[in-house]
């Protein structure tokens, strides 16, 4: 499947801002299922200096300078993804998840996507014992991780109501778990908590997922939106497979990968710090359509 992707960003200030530095992570990844096929980003007002790089998780990041005072700030990113993955059955053979957590204590890479990088606790996911409690109800004895992983899915969909007035970015974890209400980023967190506590490796996926519009009805411009999901090791064999908790859904090709790290704060879209202006609104327009 090829889809086209667009992701707008913008910025309203109550007073002028003098200046501006960020970081965007927009550019959609090549791996695991999909391939990037084209990327642009243009920015308003223009920056004065644009430099990228790869940060350790191997994200596509671009640092943007913005010396030109401004009230808006617009960020306008196309991309088109080629998304080809193979179905996992959610009941399929696995290995045991007590076999996959001694391979991740025993892994002797220190690269991006072994699995040792995402097994301890992160700024924004502390290891909680209740949230370990919680996920081992899934992991009877013995029994497989991709089996265990789906069930803790199934089990956070069902038990947790997605409110987007419930939480913020800051809300901690533990109020989360405690409320259990929240949106995609907070249900991912808990997964992502109680697969540690388990010592499973996890990590944090930002990115899209398409949505379709109920029988009848137009698809709305600008309706779909960014999305965050788990990827999960599941042994040598089978790699990083995706769970998507707030859908109880395995990823499979209606999900594209932005960005992966230990939890969003590795993966923000957009994220910097400016001078002047207090007080701003924000607004996230995301359209991803299927190339016919």
């Amino acid at each position: 499947m090829i889809y086209d992707i667009r992701h707008v960003t913008t910025y309203a200030y109550d007073s002028p801002v003098s200046f501006a530095r960020c970081s965007l992570r927009l550019e959609p990844w090549s791996g695991n299922g999909q391939q990037l096929i084209s990327h642009t980003v243009e920015i308003r007002p223009r920056p004065a200096e644009r430099t990228i790089r790869r940060d350790f998780f191997g994200t596509h990041t671009e640092s943007v300078l913005i010396e030109a005072a401004h009230r808006n700030l617009r960020i306008d990113s196309r991309s088109r993804v080629s998304v080809s993955r193979k179905q996992l059955d959610r009941a399929a053979p696995s290995p045991s998840w007590e076999d996959i957590r001694e391979a991740a204590f025993e892994s002797n890479s220190l690269g991006p996507m072994s699995p040792v990088g995402y097994v301890f606790a992160s700024s924004l996911v502390p290891v909680d014992a209740s949230v370990t409690a919680y996920a081992a109800v899934s992991f009877a004895p013995g029994s497989g991780i991709v089996a265990g992983a789906a069930d803790l899915m199934r089990r956070i969909r069902s038990d947790f109501r997605y409110d987007p007035k419930a939480t913020v970015i800051s809300t901690p974890l533990r109020e989360v778990f405690e409320k259990r209400h929240g949106v995609c980023q907070d249900f991912a967190h808990v997964m992502i908590a109680g697969l540690r506590g388990l010592g499973l490796p996890a990590a944090y996926v930002s990115g899209y997922l398409r949505t379709i519009p109920p029988p009848g009805q137009p698809r709305l411009q600008g309706a779909d939106a960014t999305h965050a999901w788990v990827s999960v090791w599941c042994g040598a064999a089978i790699g990083w497979t995706g769970f998507d908790p707030t859908n109880d859904l395995i990823v499979e090709n209606d999900h594209i990968i932005l960005a992966v790290g230990r939890d969003f704060s590795d993966v923000s879209p957009v994220d910097g710090i400016i001078v002047g202006s207090r007080k701003q609104k924000l607004g996230v327009a995301v359209d991803v359509l299927l190339v016919e």
